[in-house]
């Protein structure tokens, strides 16, 4: 038989608990806590109820108002779809240099070509569409295929050099190492080097220059400023695909690069493509 202790302060029994001499009191919970206490099992209880909770072998309950998170994304995302339900029409039946002078049709047409651009193109022209070597840094204003909106839309819809697709954007330039000597390619490289900057030996440049005369301006101009048509680089500007300097033209003279781009029309579709151009465009260098 258990035996009561009342404290002798407090008249209140003890729980026979006893640490270091203190006694614990049998004191009742307040009553504010134990109201607080069953008001949040009942809230529990019915939020289970009313909410999908409760754990089954291959679900859950789906709850007595029918409420689902996944719903409700679903609910957002069609609002979004038919928020800008609008603008995609409107990307759809205009021209991409239509969407250009429409800001508000651009601002929207920008943003989703951003978009775009970060899943399919960072991987080649860098996430700021810097490009690296063989890969044109797309914010300069030097364009090899044409920099207005159309030109750029042109070349993201057929490619460059995509031989799946028959309206690819076309040039190759010859490996000159089988049709002029390497003292001929030195020179030539020294003249084109010297277009944009010092180089090594300055005697290389006239015999260069004849050379360069001979083989080179029916692509690059007798200027040297390129040609659209072709795809041929202005060689005035200091804007190098393939490194600058003499070394670097000079493998690019006997054994060129022919850098390939995917037609990007039967992956993305049209509007796609559009927003990509528009994006493209507004990147600082667009024409």
């Amino acid at each position: 038989m258990s035996t009561q202790y009342i404290d002798e302060l407090s008249g209140v029994s003890t729980t026979g608990h006893e640490w270091d001499g203190i006694k614990e009191l049998d004191n009742p919970l307040p009553r504010w806590w134990v109201v607080i206490l069953y008001i949040t099992i009942a809230w529990a209880l019915g939020y289970t109820i009313a909410y999908p909770a409760w754990p089954m072998l291959s679900s859950a309950t789906n709850g007595a108002l029918g409420y689902s998170s996944r719903n409700e994304v679903k609910k957002e995302l069609a609002a979004a779809e038919a928020a800008k339900a609008k603008y995609v029409a409107a990307v759809k039946s205009k021209t991409v240099s239509e969407i250009v002078a429409d800001d508000p049709l651009r601002e929207f047409a920008v943003a989703a070509g951003f978009a775009a651009f970060r899943v399919n193109c960072v991987q080649c022209h860098g996430s700021g569409a810097q490009g690296s070597r063989g890969f044109p840094n797309l914010n300069d204003d030097d364009w090899l295929w044409g920099g207005n909106a159309d030109e750029i839309q042109q070349t993201i819809t057929h490619g460059v050099r995509f031989t799946s697709d028959p309206d690819t954007r076309v040039s190759e330039m010859p490996a000159f190492g089988d049709v002029i000597t390497p003292e001929q390619i030195a020179q030539v490289s020294a003249y084109v080097a010297s277009l944009s900057g010092p180089v090594r030996n300055a005697s290389l440049i006239e015999p260069g220059a004849k050379v360069f005369a001979e083989n080179c301006v029916a692509c690059h101009g007798e200027n040297a400023k390129g040609n659209r048509e072709f795809g041929a680089p202005d060689l005035t500007d200091a804007i190098w695909l393939y490194g600058p300097g003499e070394t670097a033209i000079a493998a690019q003279v006997r054994a060129p690069k022919q850098g390939v781009m995917p037609a990007w029309i039967g992956r993305l579709g049209e509007i796609k493509v559009k927003e990509l151009a528009v994006y493209v465009h507004s990147l600082g260098a667009g024409e």
